[in-house]
């Protein structure tokens, strides 16, 4: 009788399937690179400014990433739900 290991291939079709739920959280990228550019932000967010991304912008760095949006949104910085 054969044995089916069904948690190596559980665990292959999630890392298979993140790359497309991290861009589905990301919300604001748009190119999918799994980072939010500050054109990604004003354009996702119209009403906010450069020093509201900067504050989002935990670690400096010129760009967001789906972390960062999370817990700026949590924070209350960004609107919840938006993209």
């Amino acid at each position: 009788m054969k044995t089916i290991k069904v948690a190596p291939v559980a665990f292959g079709l999630l890392l298979a399937a993140t790359p497309a739920l991290f861009a589905q959280d990301a919300g604001p990228d748009v190119d999918g690179d799994g980072m939010v550019s500050m054109e990604e932000f004003t354009a996702a967010y119209p009403d906010l400014t450069a020093e509201t991304f900067a504050i989002a912008d935990a670690n400096a760095d010129g760009m967001l990433d789906a972390d960062e949006i999370a817990a700026a949104a949590e924070a209350g910085v960004l609107p919840m739900n938006e993209t």
